[in-house]
């Protein structure tokens, strides 16, 4: 399969790039790919006088676009390889996968930084020689001073991201993520909030000034009325750590310790930013049209389709789950009429399909597994 990818090169007005790569592959709609031969095309992701970017600038700017944090906890995101600072970037290099060629290719393009979709480094390396191929992509980058950055699946839960626009090509539709992420950042502090009462016997100011020494622990107070008795009510949050000296003081005190909440705070989710989309369709439609949908959207002329038993391609499509990738977590447990996914495991999709595969195959759903297939 012929490897595809797309150099920019920093302008005063802005990045300039090749584009050779498949337009589901997204980025910034400032650094969008566009399918093409070879085309140079205008992408304004700075606006800098001089004819480069400081690198710290260039990732400031891909994470305005999909924060890190909305990554999977097993990926590998982020700056994977950094040359000694300052390291500044004139060309940038994009690829769906960071191989041998592609490093060759980028080298000649005189790439200043590799953004590849992929990780090349997932695993944790022990050694840096010459003795496998990722470990020699190390090695090339550092001599020459390229930089690698991968988003993946960052890219895959932004709200612009790659489940979203797969999402477009299906039809008029309400989606949703299936597994929503939490907001990377939130004004409140700590993992855990602990709330009590002080009634008049208690010394208020010794409680708040020993819950303030406690590290990590940030206290505030207010007038509570219960039992028509006038008390003091404490609030604070900690981290999981002070959480535990908390509760040692609060337990000496009983009176203090029978009264007290404890709850799990959690970050607010997002709407419209997680992994997968849960997708229903304004009007339901047969299997073949949604087929040919799907095939004019990722500009492929096959599909990969496994049908249940008893399911046609006049079958009536409604909900839709898809997931960029095989798709097999995110969709487990997930109803849906179709599932589209990028590379299926059929060993672990027909167990959560259907729980008794031999028995109950006719109430399988439909999937349909995109994949780019080898260029004639």
């Amino acid at each position: 399969m012929r490897h595809e990818a797309v150099v920019c090169i920093v302008q005063r007005q802005g990045f300039k790039r090749y584009s050779v790569l498949p337009d589901f592959c997204m980025l910034p709609s400032r650094v969008r790919l566009v399918r093409t031969t070879v085309r140079l095309v205008h992408s304004l992701i700075c606006n800098s006088s001089s004819s480069f970017m400081d690198l710290k600038a260039l990732l400031s700017s891909l994470n305005d676009f999909a924060s890190l944090s909305f990554a999977e906890s097993w990926d590998n995101v982020g700056l994977l390889v950094e040359p000694s600072p300052p390291h500044t970037v004139n060309t940038l290099f994009l690829t769906n996968d960071l191989t041998e060629e592609v490093m060759k290719e980028a080298l000649q393009k005189k790439a200043d930084l590799i953004l590849s979709y992929h990780p090349p480094i997932f695993q944790p390396m022990k050694r840096i020689t010459w003795k496998t191929w990722k470990e020699r992509l190390v090695i090339r980058a550092l001599e020459n001073r390229v930089a690698i950055y991968s988003p993946h699946t960052a890219y895959d839960a932004a709200p612009q991201g790659v489940n979203s626009w797969l999402a477009k090509g299906l039809g008029v539709c309400t989606s949703r993520p299936i597994h929503p992420s939490k907001a990377p950042n939130y004004p409140t502090e700590g993992t855990h909030r602990v709330e009590f009462n002080i009634d008049h016997t208690q010394d208020v100011d010794e409680v708040i000034s020993t819950v303030k020494g406690i590290s990590d622990v940030s206290v505030t107070s207010f007038s509570a009325r219960t039992d028509d008795e006038e008390q003091t009510r404490i609030s604070l949050n900690c981290s999981q750590q002070a959480l535990m000296h908390v509760v040692a003081f609060l337990s000496q005190n009983r009176q203090l310790y029978q009264k007290t909440e404890i709850l799990s705070l959690e970050k607010p989710l997002l709407l419209h930013t997680g992994m997968g989309r849960l997708c229903v369709l304004d009007e339901s439609v047969s299997l073949a049209t949604m087929i040919e949908r799907i095939k004019k959207h990722l500009k492929l002329s096959h599909v990969r389709l496994a049908l249940g038993v008893g399911r046609t391609l006049e079958s009536q499509v409604k909900v839709v789950a898809l997931c960029a990738g095989s798709g097999s977590s995110v969709l487990r447990g997930t109803e849906a009429d179709l599932y589209l996914t990028g590379k299926p495991a059929l060993a672990s999709f027909c167990p959560f399909l259907c729980p008794s595969m031999l028995l109950q195959m006719v109430r399988c759903p439909i999937m349909i597994f995109w994949m780019l297939l080898p260029k004639e």
